[in-house]
């Protein structure tokens, strides 16, 4: 039998099928209005001085990673980009002398943070904090002028925000379920708090900029597969700046939105299904600072590979044995940690390769865990092939604690090992602030001179007397 439909019984029957019910507004929860009203009042609040000054040294970190970032193959990408995309000329790309708009600077310079493996790292929540938040906080700062204690206290919040959503979400237990990076949904919502703090947004603000920053989440652990570490930038750095500090200007210039993402129908923890209890978004927000939790990498590679080569470091000083002498290096990490490393085409991530570096120059610098030619010499694979990866279960239960054991066998059969279960630069075994500050003058000085990297070190720890974070751009940028 023929079925005549007119155009507009047609729709209208579409329509009765595939249209979502309206759904009335409701009024925020008691979770986001504790959260908005906090993140609305960090401008105005003082951090306890052991706050503001790990805050001043992760800022350091992640400015000598963007600079150092910018002369490996996904800085000098991002930098191309962000140079095709000038127009509006507010924000700095470290490294450069490229001016942009906010969204591009936030991105070019998340993904310079994140060039290599010498960013901070959040083992509670699985996550590079700085290398999203200090690039959106200060695209924002730029964009509005905001002082040296305004930006301190703009990515303080980036780190409380960000840090608290995948602690939430589950870490890496949720990573591997899921297929989701935590480290950019760690990142979005870090940089959107950030930027919404220099923007200066109100508590119903705040409420508006979540939704948006939830709308925008995204993020998939397929980055383990990038061979190149360009998209693994992106994914870590420049997507998750990029989005946060949209969602920031969007709300600022009047944008409007769900007034309740984390409650009601079709919320974020409804969509996104967490393994832990939704308080933990605001867990002991104002007592526990999550900066206070970040780790700086002594080493600039992989955080999974911190703990193996201290370990190796300590047994070469106290043992006094070479290279030649070695028969087996054994490295126990824990499982899947293990599984981020091993044998891996990047060589500032390959756990076999760092080990072999470390046995034939008895240390590992920033040029020699990013030159690629040396994973081909015969030397090194000589000394890689030593080198044996053992997944431990045990090692697995104490994580976010990221441990290792390595144990040496010298062809004599003499046998050494080292538990190293905190490695320097750890919240555990903290690095100082002159630590810091060389690590940092080692990364930048061959961009921008011995000169202008001691003076900008001098500016960051000195932030409470900046009067407009503009005036840090000579300082970042190559003359």
């Amino acid at each position: 039998m023929k079925v005549n439909l007119t155009r507009r019984a047609a729709l209208g029957a579409l329509g009765a099928t595939v249209l979502p019910t309206v759904r009335a507004a409701q009024p925020p929860g008691p979770l986001i209005t504790r959260l908005s009203t906090y993140m609305s009042e960090a401008k105005n609040r003082g951090l306890p001085g052991p706050v503001a000054e790990k805050t001043k040294q992760v800022i350091l970190d992640t400015f000598a990673a963007m600079i150092s970032g910018s002369e490996l193959p996904p800085g000098k990408f991002a930098i191309q980009f962000a140079r095709a995309s000038q127009g509006d000329k507010t924000a700095t790309v470290a490294g450069s002398s490229v001016l942009c708009g906010p969204i591009e600077a936030a991105l070019a310079n998340g993904m310079l943070a994140h060039a290599d493996e010498t960013d901070d790292t959040h083992p509670p929540s699985q996550s590079h904090p700085g290398c999203s938040a200090v690039p959106s906080a200060l695209a924002a700062g730029e964009k509005f002028g905001i002082d040296g204690v305004r930006f301190l206290r703009a990515v303080a919040l980036g780190y409380d925000i960000g840090t608290r959503v995948t602690i939430t979400l589950g870490k890496l237990q949720y990573m591997v379920e899921s297929h989701r990076s935590t480290h950019a949904l760690s990142g979005i919502f870090g940089a959107a708090a950030a930027a919404a703090c220099a923007a200066g947004l109100s508590a119903q603000q705040m409420r508006w900029l979540l939704s948006y920053t939830a709308q925008q989440a995204s993020g998939l652990a397929s980055w383990q597969r990038d061979t190149e570490h360009v998209e693994k930038a992106f994914d870590f750095g420049g997507m998750p700046a990029r989005s946060g500090i949209t969602a920031a200007l969007l709300v600022q210039a009047g944008g409007t939105g769900v007034d309740d993402i984390f409650s009601g129908a079709d919320n974020f923890l409804e969509a996104f299904g967490p393994k832990n209890a939704s308080e933990l978004l605001v867990e002991r927000l104002g007592e526990r600072y999550e900066v206070m939790r970040t780790n700086f990498k002594k080493w600039t590679v992989g955080a999974p590979i911190q703990a193996p080569l201290d370990a190796l470091e300590i047994l070469i000083k106290r043992e006094r044995f070479e290279a030649g002498q070695v028969k087996q290096v054994t490295v126990r990490v824990a499982t899947d940690e293990a599984g981020i490393v091993d044998n891996r085409e990047i060589p500032d991530i390959c756990l076999q390769h760092l080990v072999a570096l470390m046995l034939a120059d008895k240390t590992v610098t920033f040029r020699s865990a990013h030159d690629t030619a040396r994973m081909r010499d015969p030397a090194i694979l000589r000394e890689r092939a030593k080198v044996r990866l053992v997944r431990d279960d045990e090692l697995e239960k104490r994580m976010p604690r990221r441990e290792a054991i390595v144990e040496v066998t010298l062809a004599d059969g003499k046998t050494f090992s080292e538990h190293v279960e905190a490695v320097r630069g750890t919240a555990e075994n903290p690095m100082t602030r002159d630590e810091v500050a060389a690590k940092a003058r080692e990364l930048m000085a061959p961009v921008l001179g011995g000169d202008t990297s001691n003076r900008l070190i001098d500016r960051v720890w000195n932030l409470e007397s900046v009067r407009s974070v503009r005036e840090l751009r000579p300082l970042l940028q190559k003359a």
